[in-house]
């Protein structure tokens, strides 16, 4: 088997302002961006490795810079390790904080920096879309919200794996196999720093006064194939369990548990569609999707769908 994907090693240094900038201009296909001298002695360096699938990239740029990032298809995450800077204006506004990871919006925004170190790992859109169906969501389904904030968990294993990587993708020596392994794990990990949202979602759920029901239901959406309890979802949400309950029934009128089981269900029905009813056992499809029962199973597929499973495989 071979991999056809483009290794990138790329590196540059300058000590002028302005083709430093022309470089960076010319790296993110993008125009207009300002750049000016401060205090400090202006120094600039810029490397990239990793394939066509994933890349890191490292910027030290000891000036003023400001612009506007063109919108992407891929997906960017950022941080400083020295420095400030912020992304968006007004209430968008997101000021960078020292080592926190941070998923650029992919419609664009305005950004400044200044005197900073910059850490980014960007993530081709097919290599994430290829992920996610693994986990029954369409590839025009994948969206990550740039505005949610990680928690400490997230951090901690997208850390741990970003240094795994590096020292990883940085050996020229590396085997094609194993750089297109890194570039999974490095999808697997934003995957867990910034949930999937589905357009599927109810319209009330994207208000902002639902923005804590709204996380829960996402965690199950991105989560479903894992064992998920009640109380995973509280603690996700930030609610009690009462409160958790109270507001899956206001909201999306079942119980959390209840709620759980309807997606995985639609997982179910996705994965026999798409199965070969000569190949495809039902029973092992259940079975991934967390339904040991047969019976009690089809009882639930027919209650949710309308019809037994046998019926949607043969179609």
């Amino acid at each position: 088997m071979t991999d056809d994907r483009t290794r990138v090693h790329d590196e540059t240094r300058s000590d002028d302002i302005e083709q430093a900038r022309d470089f960076l201009v010319g790296a993110y296909d993008a125009d207009e961006w300002r750049a000016e001298t401060t205090a400090q002695p202006f120094g600039f360096r810029y490397s990239a490795v990793g394939d066509s699938a994933m890349t890191l990239r490292a910027i030290r740029f000891d000036g003023h810079l400001e612009g506007v990032m063109v919108p992407t298809t891929d997906f960017v995450v950022q941080w400083v390790t020295r420095g400030t800077g912020s992304i968006g204006d007004g209430d968008t506004r997101i000021v960078s904080e020292v080592g926190r990871p941070q998923l650029w919006p992919q419609h664009g925004a305005t950004f400044t920096y200044r005197d900073y170190d910059q850490r980014l790992v960007q993530v081709n859109r097919s290599a994430l879309e290829e992920l996610a169906g693994e986990r029954g969501v369409e590839a025009g389904q994948v969206h990550l919200d740039h505005t949610i904030r990680p928690d400490d968990r997230a951090m901690a294993i997208w850390k741990n794996t970003v240094a795994l990587i590096s020292h990883t993708v940085m050996d020229r020596q590396a085997s094609p196999l194993l750089q297109a392994e890194m570039g999974r794990l490095g999808a697997l990990a934003l995957l867990e720093l910034y949930p999937l949202v589905t357009s599927s979602l109810p319209g009330d759920l994207l208000l902002p006064r639902n923005a804590h029901i709204r996380r829960a239901v996402e965690y199950v959406h991105e989560h479903a194939h894992r064992p998920i309890t009640s109380t995973d979802l509280a603690e996700v949400a930030a609610l009690s369990l009462r409160a958790l309950q109270q507001a899956f029934q206001r909201q999306l009128g079942v119980s959390p548990n209840g709620y759980i089981r309807q997606v995985r269900l639609d997982r179910v029905r996705d994965a026999l569609r798409q199965g070969d009813p000569a190949t495809t056992s039902i029973a092992d499809v259940a079975r991934a999707w967390g339904f040991a029962h047969a019976g009690r199973f089809s009882a639930a597929y027919l209650e949710r769908h309308g019809e037994y499973p046998r019926a949607t495989l043969r179609r």
